[in-house]
């Protein structure tokens, strides 16, 4: 199974007005590419800090209930985009990709069979996708935020930018250098901004920010 394109939707992008766009636009990416769609944590993972904050039940827990959080938002995805399955690991991504839909992975039964990541809050969506994509033989993994790029680096087609540079500037977190794999294409694109993925998809570029 050869994936086209991972897509990370930041959990930032659930206040963005353009949220219904994006959502538009995958599902008409999904009949042409194949696609699979990773949550971040959004709200919900930020609840799950602030409960830990409060009382802390360790990094384990804190782990498991930060993906609990990401399967939330992949619920909430796939019921605002009728193309949009939830999916649990690639078997039903497989399944779903081959029925011309777009898998939505709610990423907490998969991580707890395997368990490949260490525990803490250096670890985020952004990595699981990584792995995801890796695990998934993606080409190309692109992290849809609601900025335009790693600072310092726009322009009027496409930057590039170190991955220290990204990880330094808060784009991506602390492991996402370890967890990325030799041979995936990763892009930060504006979720703001959905034209730009399918360009990317289309064109092999866009404005946008290439980590490498």
């Amino acid at each position: 199974m050869t994936i086209d394109a991972v897509v990370k939707v930041g959990g930032s992008l659930l206040a963005s007005g353009g949220l219904p766009s994006l959502l538009t636009t995958l599902g008409e990416l999904a009949r042409p590419r194949r696609l699979v769609v990773v949550p971040g944590g959004g709200p919900f993972a930020d609840a799950v800090r602030r409960a830990c904050s409060l009382h802390d039940p360790g990094a384990s827990a804190a782990h498991w209930m930060a993906i609990l959080a990401m399967d939330q938002h992949a619920h909430l995805l796939a019921g605002l985009q009728p193309a949009a399955r939830l999916v649990t690991g690639p078997d039903e991504v497989a399944r779903v990709l081959a029925e011309g839909l777009l898998p939505v992975l709610c990423p907490f039964r998969w991580l707890r069979a395997v368990d490949p990541l260490p525990h803490g809050w250096h670890v985020t969506s952004d990595s699981i996708a990584a792995w995801v994509a890796a695990r998934l033989s993606a080409r190309r993994l692109a992290l849809l935020k609601s900025l335009e790029g790693v600072p310092g680096t726009s322009g009027d087609v496409v930057a590039e930018a170190p991955l220290r540079a990204a990880t330094l500037a808060g784009i991506v977190d602390e492991y996402f250098e370890r967890a990325l794999e030799p041979g995936v294409e990763c892009w930060v694109l504006s979720g703001r901004e959905p034209q730009r993925l399918a360009e990317l998809l289309r064109e092999g570029r866009t404005r946008g920010t290439r980590l490498g």
